[in-house]
């Protein structure tokens, strides 16, 4: 059996795809082949990405659009067959597991963005079930979720989100938030870092969101993008990085450095410190510049990748 494989993407009522298996099928004897035949009706990416071009040809490494020519055909044949091809059986172990593997990375290519999407819920969400856990008297989980995202953020008490208290945040003097501030509610020196960042509240302040104000609001905001992109992802164009950088990189940059260039003694800069708003606004800048950054390459990645993978199931009639 040949190893060369030639992919025709078609569908129902089209005449020049017919005229092409004609000419596929006048070459074979000379050219041997196996044709795999993919209707792009199957797949909303195929049809929207061939509905216009069919038929197309893939003829090893080459791809060819209609019109096809028979010259040109026959070139790509002749080369795709002089270039080295894989020989041998394969057993039907490692075919099933092939099929198998393709089948999740076709479904993986088809539904990324959902898939993104809820794994950025389940991490922006977690977080705030320990303050519910805590405040229900369910320590130990939630001291849990507090240990998994240490390493993930500073966890700053006086910097992160406060459920079931008196207020939503406890900021320091210095940042001229009115109402109570960190100083207010502890005794811990607030610089004292290492004791500041495993303070958790109690029933009065309330409990501590397991990740600080800007990091909820850079993953929250891009789980909104993500939702955005669902609605705008075949009209939305990558940003350009100069805006990108501007309009993400900078607000935050700007922000939370001169909060640690203000903490430098050799600087002697005057105590600076952000306020919830700050961090708010900043994160979520950067979380929406990200996704429109690299949500359209990644579902341009997707496209490819599925389209890949939907001739290989249909060579193995998978695909229907």
């Amino acid at each position: 059996m040949s190893s060369l494989k030639v992919t025709l993407y078609t569908r129902s009522d089209c005449g020049l795809c017919e005229k092409a298996k004609e000419m596929l099928h006048a070459l074979q004897a000379e050219y041997p082949h196996d044709l795999v035949e993919v209707d792009i009706e199957a797949d909303p990416v195929l049809l929207e990405r061939y509905h216009d071009r069919i038929p197309v040809l893939q003829v090893g490494p080459y791809t060819l659009e209609a019109p096809i020519e028979g010259l040109n055909l026959r070139i790509s044949l002749q080369s795709a067959l002089a270039s080295p091809q894989s020989e041998g059986p394969i057993s039907s172990v490692p075919r099933r597991q092939a099929l198998f593997l393709n089948r999740v990375l076709y479904g993986i290519s088809r539904h990324w963005l959902a898939l993104f999407n809820l794994l950025v819920l389940i991490y922006v969400g977690m977080p705030f079930l320990a303050p519910v856990l805590m405040d229900a008297g369910i320590q130990r989980p939630a001291r849990w979720i507090y240990s998994i995202y240490s390493p993930l953020c500073h966890q700053l008490p006086y910097r992160s989100w406060f459920l079931f208290g008196e207020q939503a945040a406890y900021p320091l003097s210095a940042a001229g938030v009115g109402g109570l501030t960190f100083e207010d509610v502890s005794t811990i020196p607030p610089y004292d870092l290492s004791t500041a960042r495993v303070l958790t509240g109690d029933s009065q302040m309330g409990y501590k969101v397991a990740l600080c104000e800007r990091d909820v609001a850079i993953y929250g905001s891009i789980l909104l993008g993500g939702l955005i992109f669902a609605l705008v992802r075949r009209r939305l164009k990558p940003i350009p990085i100069w805006l990108w950088f501007v309009v993400g990189i900078l607000p935050i940059a700007v922000d939370g450095g001169s909060q640690l260039f203000s903490l430098l003694p050799f600087f002697n800069f005057p105590i600076r410190e952000s306020t919830p708003l700050l961090r708010t606004l900043t994160g979520t800048l950067f979380g929406l510049a990200n996704v429109w950054l690299a949500y359209p390459y990644v579902q341009e990645a997707m496209q490819e990748t599925r389209t890949l993978v939907a001739s290989k199931l249909a060579g193995a009639g998978e695909l229907g």
